[in-house]
Protein backbone atom coordinates (compact mmCIF):
# COMPACT_ATOMS: atom_id res chain seq x y z
CA UNK A 1 0.00 0.00 0.00
CA UNK A 2 1.40 3.52 -0.64
CA UNK A 3 1.76 5.84 1.91
CA UNK A 4 0.15 9.62 1.32
CA UNK A 5 3.07 12.40 -0.62
CA UNK A 6 4.71 14.81 2.15
CA UNK A 7 1.95 17.13 2.19
CA UNK A 8 4.60 19.92 2.34
CA UNK A 9 6.74 18.87 -1.28
CA UNK A 10 5.88 20.94 -4.13
CA UNK A 11 4.98 18.25 -6.81
CA UNK A 12 5.61 19.11 -10.48
CA UNK A 13 2.88 17.90 -12.70
CA UNK A 14 3.33 18.47 -17.37
CA UNK A 15 -0.11 18.49 -18.93
CA UNK A 16 -0.55 17.46 -22.45
CA UNK A 17 -3.81 18.52 -24.38
CA UNK A 18 -4.56 16.47 -27.83
CA UNK A 19 -7.86 17.71 -29.62
CA UNK A 20 -9.90 20.67 -30.30
CA UNK A 21 -9.95 24.42 -28.66
CA UNK A 22 -12.95 23.24 -26.57
CA UNK A 23 -10.64 20.45 -24.82
CA UNK A 24 -7.88 22.81 -24.63
CA UNK A 25 -10.16 24.95 -22.35
CA UNK A 26 -10.64 21.75 -20.29
CA UNK A 27 -6.75 21.70 -19.65
CA UNK A 28 -6.58 25.40 -18.83
CA UNK A 29 -8.82 25.21 -15.68
CA UNK A 30 -6.96 21.72 -14.40
CA UNK A 31 -3.88 23.67 -14.58
CA UNK A 32 -5.51 26.74 -12.79
CA UNK A 33 -6.25 24.09 -10.20
CA UNK A 34 -3.20 22.45 -10.05
CA UNK A 35 -1.79 25.95 -9.51
CA UNK A 36 -3.93 26.96 -6.37
CA UNK A 37 -3.17 23.64 -4.87
CA UNK A 38 0.26 24.53 -4.61
CA UNK A 39 1.85 22.54 -7.36
CA UNK A 40 4.31 23.32 -10.27
CA UNK A 41 4.05 23.79 -13.80
CA UNK A 42 6.93 22.54 -16.03
CA UNK A 43 7.31 21.75 -19.70
CA UNK A 44 9.47 19.34 -19.58
CA UNK A 45 7.68 15.89 -19.10
CA UNK A 46 11.00 14.23 -17.61
CA UNK A 47 10.96 16.74 -14.54
CA UNK A 48 7.46 16.38 -13.49
CA UNK A 49 5.91 14.44 -10.47
CA UNK A 50 2.44 14.39 -12.53
CA UNK A 51 2.01 13.68 -15.68
CA UNK A 52 -1.53 14.77 -17.07
CA UNK A 53 -2.84 13.69 -20.91
CA UNK A 54 -6.22 15.43 -21.92
CA UNK A 55 -7.24 13.28 -24.74
CA UNK A 56 -9.20 13.56 -27.60
CA UNK A 57 -11.37 10.55 -29.07
CA UNK A 58 -13.56 12.04 -31.89
CA UNK A 59 -12.37 10.50 -34.48
CA UNK A 60 -10.36 6.52 -34.58
CA UNK A 61 -6.91 8.50 -35.36
CA UNK A 62 -7.38 10.59 -32.19
CA UNK A 63 -7.99 8.04 -30.30
CA UNK A 64 -5.09 5.99 -31.84
CA UNK A 65 -2.80 9.46 -31.07
CA UNK A 66 -4.12 9.52 -27.47
CA UNK A 67 -2.87 5.98 -26.83
CA UNK A 68 0.34 6.57 -28.36
CA UNK A 69 0.79 9.47 -26.27
CA UNK A 70 -0.33 7.79 -23.01
CA UNK A 71 1.77 5.09 -23.78
CA UNK A 72 4.93 7.71 -24.52
CA UNK A 73 4.34 8.99 -21.20
CA UNK A 74 3.98 5.98 -19.46
CA UNK A 75 7.67 5.46 -20.47
CA UNK A 76 8.75 8.27 -18.04
CA UNK A 77 7.61 6.64 -15.03
CA UNK A 78 9.73 3.89 -15.91
CA UNK A 79 12.92 6.17 -16.52
CA UNK A 80 12.65 9.42 -14.82
CA UNK A 81 10.53 11.32 -12.29
CA UNK A 82 7.25 11.18 -12.77
CA UNK A 83 5.25 9.15 -10.14
CA UNK A 84 1.94 9.42 -11.20
CA UNK A 85 0.22 9.35 -14.21
CA UNK A 86 -3.38 10.91 -14.96
CA UNK A 87 -5.47 10.31 -18.32
CA UNK A 88 -8.55 12.71 -18.74
CA UNK A 89 -10.88 13.81 -21.51
CA UNK A 90 -12.83 12.30 -24.13
CA UNK A 91 -10.92 8.92 -24.43
CA UNK A 92 -11.85 8.21 -20.89
CA UNK A 93 -15.45 9.57 -21.47
CA UNK A 94 -15.89 6.71 -24.36
CA UNK A 95 -14.33 3.68 -23.19
CA UNK A 96 -14.79 3.82 -19.04
CA UNK A 97 -13.43 1.40 -16.93
CA UNK A 98 -12.13 -0.33 -19.53
CA UNK A 99 -9.47 1.07 -20.35
CA UNK A 100 -7.85 0.51 -16.59
CA UNK A 101 -6.90 -3.24 -17.94
CA UNK A 102 -5.61 -1.78 -21.23
CA UNK A 103 -3.43 1.00 -19.92
CA UNK A 104 -2.43 -0.30 -16.28
CA UNK A 105 0.14 2.08 -16.02
CA UNK A 106 -2.24 5.10 -16.06
CA UNK A 107 -2.92 5.90 -12.20
CA UNK A 108 -6.24 7.80 -12.75
CA UNK A 109 -8.81 8.53 -15.62
CA UNK A 110 -11.39 11.13 -15.46
CA UNK A 111 -13.87 11.50 -17.74
CA UNK A 112 -15.13 14.90 -19.51
CA UNK A 113 -17.12 15.61 -16.40
CA UNK A 114 -14.77 15.04 -13.83
CA UNK A 115 -11.68 17.59 -15.03
CA UNK A 116 -11.88 19.91 -12.76
CA UNK A 117 -11.86 17.32 -9.14
CA UNK A 118 -8.26 16.99 -10.74
CA UNK A 119 -6.42 18.24 -7.72
CA UNK A 120 -8.48 16.48 -5.12
CA UNK A 121 -7.58 13.06 -6.75
CA UNK A 122 -4.59 13.82 -6.65
CA UNK A 123 -4.50 14.52 -3.05
CA UNK A 124 -6.80 11.31 -2.16
CA UNK A 125 -5.43 9.73 0.90
CA UNK A 126 -3.82 6.73 0.03
CA UNK A 127 -5.05 4.51 3.40
CA UNK A 128 -8.30 3.80 1.67
CA UNK A 129 -8.47 1.79 -1.18
CA UNK A 130 -7.49 3.92 -4.10
CA UNK A 131 -10.09 4.66 -6.99
CA UNK A 132 -8.82 4.53 -10.61
CA UNK A 133 -11.75 5.68 -12.60
CA UNK A 134 -13.96 8.56 -12.20
CA UNK A 135 -16.33 8.44 -15.42
CA UNK A 136 -20.10 9.75 -14.91
CA UNK A 137 -22.56 11.47 -17.08
CA UNK A 138 -21.02 14.79 -18.01
CA UNK A 139 -23.15 17.50 -16.38
CA UNK A 140 -20.14 19.77 -15.47
CA UNK A 141 -19.03 22.78 -16.89
CA UNK A 142 -17.05 25.30 -15.48
CA UNK A 143 -17.46 29.45 -14.53
CA UNK A 144 -15.96 32.52 -13.98
CA UNK A 145 -14.78 31.26 -10.41
CA UNK A 146 -12.71 28.21 -11.88
CA UNK A 147 -8.89 28.96 -11.79
CA UNK A 148 -7.54 29.01 -15.18
CA UNK A 149 -4.17 29.08 -17.19
CA UNK A 150 -4.18 30.83 -20.25
CA UNK A 151 -1.88 28.42 -21.86
CA UNK A 152 -1.70 29.25 -25.56
CA UNK A 153 -1.44 33.12 -26.22
CA UNK A 154 -0.83 36.39 -24.76
CA UNK A 155 -3.13 38.12 -26.40
CA UNK A 156 -5.61 35.52 -27.66
CA UNK A 157 -7.61 33.06 -25.64
CA UNK A 158 -10.58 30.31 -26.28
CA UNK A 159 -14.05 30.96 -24.10
CA UNK A 160 -15.68 28.04 -24.03
CA UNK A 161 -19.57 29.35 -23.85
CA UNK A 162 -21.53 26.00 -23.41
CA UNK A 163 -20.82 22.15 -23.71
CA UNK A 164 -22.49 19.21 -24.82
CA UNK A 165 -24.81 19.19 -28.16
CA UNK A 166 -28.39 18.05 -28.23
CA UNK A 167 -27.93 17.26 -32.24
CA UNK A 168 -27.98 13.69 -33.14
CA UNK A 169 -26.14 13.41 -36.54
CA UNK A 170 -25.32 10.59 -37.68
CA UNK A 171 -21.33 10.44 -37.94
CA UNK A 172 -20.91 11.80 -34.39
CA UNK A 173 -19.54 10.48 -30.93
CA UNK A 174 -19.97 13.93 -29.22
CA UNK A 175 -22.97 13.89 -27.32
CA UNK A 176 -22.23 10.86 -25.95
CA UNK A 177 -18.67 12.20 -24.93
CA UNK A 178 -20.12 15.60 -23.65
CA UNK A 179 -23.48 14.96 -22.71
CA UNK A 180 -26.78 17.33 -23.51
CA UNK A 181 -26.08 21.02 -24.32
CA UNK A 182 -25.50 23.56 -20.96
CA UNK A 183 -24.87 27.16 -21.45
CA UNK A 184 -22.93 29.25 -19.37
CA UNK A 185 -24.44 32.80 -18.04
CA UNK A 186 -23.91 35.96 -19.80
CA UNK A 187 -22.60 36.90 -16.59
CA UNK A 188 -20.55 34.38 -16.24
CA UNK A 189 -19.08 34.57 -19.76
CA UNK A 190 -18.57 38.58 -19.28
CA UNK A 191 -16.92 37.97 -15.85
CA UNK A 192 -14.16 35.67 -17.57
CA UNK A 193 -13.77 37.95 -19.95
CA UNK A 194 -12.73 40.65 -18.23
CA UNK A 195 -10.42 38.35 -16.42
CA UNK A 196 -8.96 37.90 -19.46
CA UNK A 197 -8.47 41.39 -20.64
CA UNK A 198 -6.73 42.19 -17.62
CA UNK A 199 -3.91 39.35 -18.10
CA UNK A 200 -3.60 41.02 -21.83
CA UNK A 201 -5.80 39.08 -24.17
CA UNK A 202 -7.32 41.08 -26.75
CA UNK A 203 -9.01 38.47 -29.08
CA UNK A 204 -11.53 36.68 -27.33
CA UNK A 205 -12.67 32.90 -29.95
CA UNK A 206 -16.14 31.81 -28.68
CA UNK A 207 -16.30 27.75 -28.57
CA UNK A 208 -19.09 25.20 -28.17
CA UNK A 209 -20.22 22.15 -29.29
CA UNK A 210 -22.88 24.31 -31.11
CA UNK A 211 -22.82 27.73 -30.72
CA UNK A 212 -25.54 28.69 -32.44
CA UNK A 213 -27.82 26.87 -29.66
CA UNK A 214 -25.96 28.76 -27.02
CA UNK A 215 -28.50 29.93 -24.23
CA UNK A 216 -31.59 27.48 -25.69
CA UNK A 217 -31.60 25.32 -22.49
CA UNK A 218 -31.92 28.53 -19.73
CA UNK A 219 -35.02 29.32 -21.09
CA UNK A 220 -34.96 32.83 -20.05
CA UNK A 221 -34.41 34.32 -23.51
CA UNK A 222 -30.74 34.18 -23.29
CA UNK A 223 -28.94 34.07 -26.42
CA UNK A 224 -25.58 34.84 -28.85
CA UNK A 225 -27.03 38.64 -28.98
CA UNK A 226 -27.29 38.98 -25.44
CA UNK A 227 -24.02 37.39 -25.45
CA UNK A 228 -22.44 39.46 -27.68
CA UNK A 229 -23.75 42.79 -26.16
CA UNK A 230 -22.22 42.12 -22.47
CA UNK A 231 -18.39 40.64 -23.90
CA UNK A 232 -18.71 43.99 -26.24
CA UNK A 233 -18.11 46.15 -23.59
CA UNK A 234 -15.16 44.46 -21.66
CA UNK A 235 -12.52 47.13 -22.08
CA UNK A 236 -9.56 45.72 -23.76
CA UNK A 237 -11.25 42.88 -25.43
CA UNK A 238 -11.17 44.05 -29.08
CA UNK A 239 -11.91 40.80 -31.44
CA UNK A 240 -14.79 39.23 -30.56
CA UNK A 241 -14.81 35.42 -32.89
CA UNK A 242 -17.35 32.87 -33.26
CA UNK A 243 -16.74 29.61 -33.92
CA UNK A 244 -18.41 26.39 -35.05
CA UNK A 245 -22.01 27.42 -35.71
CA UNK A 246 -24.88 24.96 -36.22
CA UNK A 247 -26.39 25.91 -39.83
CA UNK A 248 -30.14 25.52 -37.81
CA UNK A 249 -31.39 28.72 -36.89
CA UNK A 250 -28.70 31.26 -37.23
CA UNK A 251 -30.60 34.21 -34.44
CA UNK A 252 -30.90 37.41 -35.99
CA UNK A 253 -28.58 39.37 -32.75
CA UNK A 254 -26.11 37.31 -34.18
CA UNK A 255 -26.15 38.37 -37.83
CA UNK A 256 -26.74 42.14 -36.21
CA UNK A 257 -23.56 42.10 -34.18
CA UNK A 258 -21.61 41.02 -37.69
CA UNK A 259 -22.69 43.27 -39.54
CA UNK A 260 -22.92 46.41 -37.00
CA UNK A 261 -20.47 45.48 -33.46
CA UNK A 262 -16.92 46.95 -34.52
CA UNK A 263 -15.62 44.07 -31.99
CA UNK A 264 -17.19 41.22 -33.76
CA UNK A 265 -14.89 39.99 -36.19
CA UNK A 266 -16.79 39.68 -39.54
CA UNK A 267 -16.17 36.24 -39.43
CA UNK A 268 -18.38 33.01 -38.81
CA UNK A 269 -17.63 29.51 -38.70
CA UNK A 270 -20.24 26.98 -39.88
CA UNK A 271 -19.92 23.52 -40.78
CA UNK A 272 -21.87 22.35 -43.20
CA UNK A 273 -20.48 18.68 -43.77
CA UNK A 274 -22.06 17.94 -47.45
CA UNK A 275 -24.24 19.32 -50.36
CA UNK A 276 -25.64 16.32 -51.56
CA UNK A 277 -29.42 16.11 -50.49
CA UNK A 278 -29.00 12.23 -50.02
CA UNK A 279 -25.67 12.75 -47.80
CA UNK A 280 -27.37 15.18 -45.61
CA UNK A 281 -30.34 12.65 -45.11
CA UNK A 282 -27.81 10.14 -44.29
CA UNK A 283 -26.02 12.28 -41.85
CA UNK A 284 -29.08 13.29 -40.18
CA UNK A 285 -28.35 17.01 -40.85
CA UNK A 286 -31.73 18.44 -41.09
CA UNK A 287 -31.31 20.52 -44.39
CA UNK A 288 -30.78 20.06 -47.79
CA UNK A 289 -28.53 21.77 -50.38
CA UNK A 290 -30.68 24.22 -50.79
CA UNK A 291 -31.66 25.34 -47.54
CA UNK A 292 -27.71 25.66 -46.71
CA UNK A 293 -28.04 27.88 -49.79
CA UNK A 294 -30.84 30.13 -48.26
CA UNK A 295 -28.54 30.43 -44.95
CA UNK A 296 -25.58 31.59 -46.97
CA UNK A 297 -27.78 33.84 -48.85
CA UNK A 298 -29.61 35.55 -45.91
CA UNK A 299 -25.96 35.78 -43.88
CA UNK A 300 -24.21 37.28 -46.72
CA UNK A 301 -27.19 39.64 -47.72
CA UNK A 302 -27.07 40.75 -44.04
CA UNK A 303 -23.07 40.94 -42.96
CA UNK A 304 -21.13 42.77 -46.03
CA UNK A 305 -17.14 40.95 -46.58
CA UNK A 306 -17.92 38.26 -44.34
CA UNK A 307 -15.06 35.34 -44.03
CA UNK A 308 -17.22 31.89 -43.92
CA UNK A 309 -15.13 28.82 -42.83
CA UNK A 310 -17.25 25.69 -43.04
CA UNK A 311 -16.02 21.82 -42.99
CA UNK A 312 -17.02 18.64 -45.13
CA UNK A 313 -17.07 15.16 -44.82
CA UNK A 314 -15.87 12.98 -47.81
CA UNK A 315 -16.26 9.13 -48.05
CA UNK A 316 -19.17 9.21 -45.67
CA UNK A 317 -21.17 5.87 -46.09
CA UNK A 318 -22.86 5.53 -49.58
CA UNK A 319 -21.18 8.25 -51.11
CA UNK A 320 -21.70 8.23 -54.73
CA UNK A 321 -19.40 10.21 -57.37
CA UNK A 322 -22.33 11.98 -58.60
CA UNK A 323 -22.86 12.95 -54.36
CA UNK A 324 -19.27 14.26 -54.49
CA UNK A 325 -19.76 16.01 -57.85
CA UNK A 326 -22.39 17.91 -56.27
CA UNK A 327 -20.47 18.63 -53.09
CA UNK A 328 -17.24 20.10 -55.41
CA UNK A 329 -19.54 22.26 -57.07
CA UNK A 330 -21.36 23.43 -54.33
CA UNK A 331 -18.05 24.50 -53.09
CA UNK A 332 -16.77 25.60 -56.61
CA UNK A 333 -19.97 27.95 -56.23
CA UNK A 334 -19.96 29.71 -52.87
CA UNK A 335 -16.29 30.47 -52.40
CA UNK A 336 -15.71 30.02 -49.30
CA UNK A 337 -13.13 31.66 -47.12
CA UNK A 338 -11.85 28.48 -45.51
CA UNK A 339 -12.33 25.03 -45.94
CA UNK A 340 -11.22 22.26 -43.79
CA UNK A 341 -12.19 18.50 -45.27
CA UNK A 342 -12.34 15.56 -43.50
CA UNK A 343 -12.32 11.88 -44.52
CA UNK A 344 -14.97 9.56 -42.78
CA UNK A 345 -13.96 7.08 -40.16
CA UNK A 346 -16.68 4.65 -38.90
CA UNK A 347 -16.75 5.48 -34.88
CA UNK A 348 -18.23 2.63 -32.39
CA UNK A 349 -21.64 4.04 -30.85
CA UNK A 350 -22.74 6.04 -33.89
CA UNK A 351 -25.49 5.42 -36.29
CA UNK A 352 -23.18 5.36 -39.37
CA UNK A 353 -21.31 2.66 -38.00
CA UNK A 354 -23.85 0.24 -38.54
CA UNK A 355 -24.46 1.49 -42.65
CA UNK A 356 -23.39 -0.43 -45.12
CA UNK A 357 -21.96 0.85 -48.66
CA UNK A 358 -18.54 1.86 -47.05
CA UNK A 359 -16.44 4.45 -49.34
CA UNK A 360 -12.82 3.08 -49.85
CA UNK A 361 -10.04 4.36 -48.31
CA UNK A 362 -8.43 5.43 -51.55
CA UNK A 363 -11.55 6.86 -52.47
CA UNK A 364 -11.49 9.17 -49.40
CA UNK A 365 -8.54 10.49 -50.01
CA UNK A 366 -9.06 10.89 -53.98
CA UNK A 367 -11.44 13.14 -53.08
CA UNK A 368 -10.51 14.72 -50.06
CA UNK A 369 -7.40 15.81 -52.28
CA UNK A 370 -9.29 17.06 -55.19
CA UNK A 371 -11.63 18.95 -52.90
CA UNK A 372 -8.81 20.82 -50.78
CA UNK A 373 -6.23 21.22 -54.19
CA UNK A 374 -10.18 23.47 -55.78
CA UNK A 375 -10.36 25.55 -52.31
CA UNK A 376 -6.62 26.17 -52.51
CA UNK A 377 -7.14 27.79 -55.73
CA UNK A 378 -10.56 29.78 -54.67
CA UNK A 379 -8.33 30.68 -51.73
CA UNK A 380 -5.46 32.11 -53.84
CA UNK A 381 -7.32 34.19 -56.04
CA UNK A 382 -9.50 35.85 -53.07
CA UNK A 383 -6.47 36.74 -51.57
CA UNK A 384 -4.34 38.14 -54.37
CA UNK A 385 -6.85 40.67 -54.58
CA UNK A 386 -6.35 42.22 -51.17
CA UNK A 387 -2.37 42.84 -52.78
CA UNK A 388 -2.39 46.45 -52.40
CA UNK A 389 -5.03 47.09 -49.89
CA UNK A 390 -4.27 48.18 -46.42
CA UNK A 391 -5.96 45.09 -43.78
CA UNK A 392 -5.53 45.47 -39.94
CA UNK A 393 -3.24 42.93 -38.38
CA UNK A 394 -3.26 41.25 -34.85
CA UNK A 395 0.50 40.78 -34.28
CA UNK A 396 1.21 37.30 -32.27
CA UNK A 397 4.97 37.35 -32.08
CA UNK A 398 7.71 36.28 -34.76
CA UNK A 399 7.75 33.77 -36.88
CA UNK A 400 9.14 30.68 -36.34
CA UNK A 401 11.34 30.15 -39.51
CA UNK A 402 12.80 33.88 -38.87
CA UNK A 403 13.18 35.94 -35.92
CA UNK A 404 13.08 39.11 -38.72
CA UNK A 405 9.59 38.27 -39.52
CA UNK A 406 6.59 38.80 -38.12
CA UNK A 407 3.20 37.08 -37.30
CA UNK A 408 -0.44 38.15 -37.55
CA UNK A 409 -3.75 37.75 -38.43
CA UNK A 410 -6.56 39.63 -39.52
CA UNK A 411 -10.49 39.76 -38.69
CA UNK A 412 -11.20 37.41 -41.58
CA UNK A 413 -8.34 34.65 -39.77
CA UNK A 414 -8.93 32.30 -37.03
CA UNK A 415 -6.04 31.01 -34.91
CA UNK A 416 -4.38 27.39 -35.98
CA UNK A 417 -7.13 26.56 -38.67
CA UNK A 418 -6.52 29.71 -41.47
CA UNK A 419 -3.75 31.23 -42.77
CA UNK A 420 -1.32 34.00 -41.69
CA UNK A 421 -0.22 37.60 -42.73
CA UNK A 422 3.93 37.80 -42.32
CA UNK A 423 5.97 41.05 -42.16
CA UNK A 424 9.29 42.70 -41.57
CA UNK A 425 9.89 42.75 -37.85
CA UNK A 426 8.64 46.21 -35.96
CA UNK A 427 8.26 48.23 -33.33
CA UNK A 428 4.90 46.85 -31.55
CA UNK A 429 3.98 44.27 -28.75
CA UNK A 430 2.39 40.94 -29.62
CA UNK A 431 -1.28 42.05 -28.97
CA UNK A 432 -0.75 44.99 -30.71
CA UNK A 433 -3.18 46.01 -33.80
CA UNK A 434 -1.40 47.24 -36.47
CA UNK A 435 -2.49 48.56 -39.97
CA UNK A 436 0.14 46.81 -42.82
CA UNK A 437 -0.24 46.78 -46.88
CA UNK A 438 -0.65 43.93 -48.36
CA UNK A 439 2.17 43.54 -50.83
CA UNK A 440 2.01 39.25 -51.30
CA UNK A 441 -0.65 36.54 -51.75
CA UNK A 442 0.01 32.71 -51.15
CA UNK A 443 -2.21 29.99 -51.30
CA UNK A 444 -3.23 30.90 -47.68
CA UNK A 445 -0.88 33.74 -46.28
CA UNK A 446 0.00 36.98 -46.66
CA UNK A 447 3.09 39.30 -46.80
CA UNK A 448 2.72 42.45 -46.12
CA UNK A 449 4.54 45.53 -44.43
CA UNK A 450 3.71 48.36 -41.97
CA UNK A 451 1.54 51.05 -43.34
Amino acid sequence: MQTEPDSGAVRRVHLVSLGCPKNRVDSEVMLGTLMEHDFELVDDAAEADVIVVNTCSFIQPATEESIDTVLEMAQLKRSAKCETLVVTGCMVQRYGRSLESELPEVDHFLGTGEYHRIADVLQQRTEQPQIRSHVDVPLYIHDELSPRINSWSRCSAYLKISEGCDHRCAFCIIPTLRGRLRSRTVESLVAEATTLAGQGVVELNLVSQDSTAYGRDLRDGTGLGALLDGLSTVDGIEWIRLHYAYPHGIPDGLLEHLAHNDKVCRYLDIPLQHASGPMLKAMRRGVTRAGQERILDRIRGAVDDLAIRTTFIVGFPGETDADFDELYDFVRAQRFAHVGVFTYHSEEGTPAATFGEQVPDTVKQERQAALMQLQQEISKQQLSQLVGTTVQVLLEGTSEESELVMRGRMQTQAPDVDGQVFLPVIEASVGSLVDVRITQAANYDLVGELA
